[in-house]
């Protein structure tokens, strides 16, 4: 094991994509913390692990030796804001121009429960490492940019793995989620394959994931299936047992592998349809309970299902057809549905059809309420009614003009209850 002790600088192949360290903000935060603790405070997780693979940090994250009440008035001395969002904890976020990093004193687990820990805060840069999930999760950056590598963390990254640090019965008992977790990091940086004994741990605890909150398992199934090489993880999780435990239905997985490989920038919503294709019932959604999704993410999702049951019942899709199904769902949720649908092997789509699609703008229905009680129908239901009946033909003929509309109208009036 390395001993806390060994720092080592960034080797010159490392060096690409650590220019935010220079960042006005992050300096600005680093300045604050090491005025009241030099040597304190390193950077930690994510940002350290995605530099050193030459990715741009999406969030910068520090891990400081103060205690969390040190950290806020070290950060208000400097003139920073500081807001205590996750004090028992030890985080506290500041914010300087708008940018936000998050700063979280050192700590050690004190008791757990396979969803949430019980910390005590510690000056002990081992003790935070050993309770962290992965080796390439525990990577530590001193602003100097000296690296703390306790648990080979580096070595891991270039040979493609991802392992849990210790035990990794272990580490999932302390939290759950690590089952997920481990899925999602392994289809981003595991290109060696998947660490046998990480997967058989998840295996054996499978059922642990029914512990969590569905909020936590929704945000964690949403960044894995919008990551690289999702499709993979979702068979591994489906052999491994653990898919199941996330939602009931069968899924589809060679539909949802084979749409991320058509469509890599296809939105989670599509992602969702094309791995659970059955659209819900009326009333519960369970998906979207059980996923917790956002509003929007459910519509999408449910909107494609939706198309893809009238794709997939009928006998041929042709370019009146496809508008038809244009016209109602729109040509985006068209569009997606019968690209699935294409993937799902259940019909055949030409392309020239699908790009058609695409730029096509649905016409607006050229028939008002006014107009049919013009034409001698009560003011009430049967309104409604007629404009139904009326539109559902105007839909088959291909959206023809006004005109024919009203000769639609006169035809249908006589057949009226």
């Amino acid at each position: 094991m390395v001993e806390i002790e060994n720092l080592r600088p960034l080797a010159p192949d490392e060096t690409a994509q650590f220019d935010w360290l220079d960042a006005p903000h992050v300096r600005a935060v680093v300045a604050a913390l090491e005025k009241a603790r030099p040597g304190g405070a390193r950077f930690v997780g994510g940002c350290v692990r995605d530099g050193l693979v030459g990715v741009a940090a999406k969030d910068i994250d520090i891990a400081t030796q103060l205690r969390p009440q040190q950290t806020m008035d070290a950060l208000r001395s400097a003139g920073l804001r500081a807001e205590p969002t996750g004090f028992e904890h030890g985080t506290i976020t500041a914010a300087v121009d708008g940018e936000g990093i998050e700063v979280t004193s050192l700590r050690a687990d004190v008791e757990t429960d396979g969803r949430r820990a019980v910390v005590a805060f510690t000056d002990d840069w081992r003790r935070d490492a050993v309770r962290r999930d992965f080796t390439i999760n525990a990577l530590y950056l001193t602003p100097d940019r000296r690296l703390f590598d306790p648990w080979g963390g580096v070595a891991d990254l270039r040979a493609g793995r991802v392992r849990f640090i210790g035990a990794p019965d272990d580490r999932i008992r302390e939290d759950y989620l690590r089952i997920l977790r481990f899925f999602r990091f392994s289809a981003r940086f595991a290109a060696a394959g998947y660490d046998a004994d990480g997967l058989e741990a998840c295996a054996r605890l499978a059922e642990g994931v029914e512990r969590l909150s569905k909020e936590r398992i929704g945000q964690e199934i949403s960044r894995l299936l919008l990551g690289p090489r999702a499709g993979d993880a979702l068979k591994r999780m489906a052999e491994a047992g653990v898919l199941a435990r996330v939602h009931a239905d069968a899924p589809d997985i060679d539909a949802a592998a084979g749409l991320m490989a058509a469509q890599p920038d296809a939105p989670l919503g599509y992602r969702l349809a094309a791995l659970w294709p059955r659209a819900p019932a009326k009333g519960r959604d369970a998906l979207a309970d059980d996923l917790r999704l956002s509003n929007a993410d459910a519509a999408t999702r449910n909107a494609i299902c939706g198309a893809l049951d009238e794709i997939e019942a009928a006998d041929v899709i042709d370019d009146a057809s496809a508008r038809a199904l244009a016209y109602r769902h729109g040509p985006d949720i068209a569009a997606g549905a019968l690209r699935l649908a294409v993937v799902r092997q259940r019909i055949k789509v030409p392309h020239a059809l699908l790009a058609a699609l695409d730029g096509w703008t649905p016409p607006s229905f050229p028939l008002s309420g006014g107009d049919v009680t013009a034409a001698g129908v009560a003011p009430g239901p049967e309104v409604g009614e007629m404009l139904r009946r009326v539109e559902r033909r105007w839909v088959a003929e291909g959206f023809p003009d006004a005109a024919r509309v009203k000769a639609i109208l006169a035809e249908e009036l006589p057949r009226r209850r």
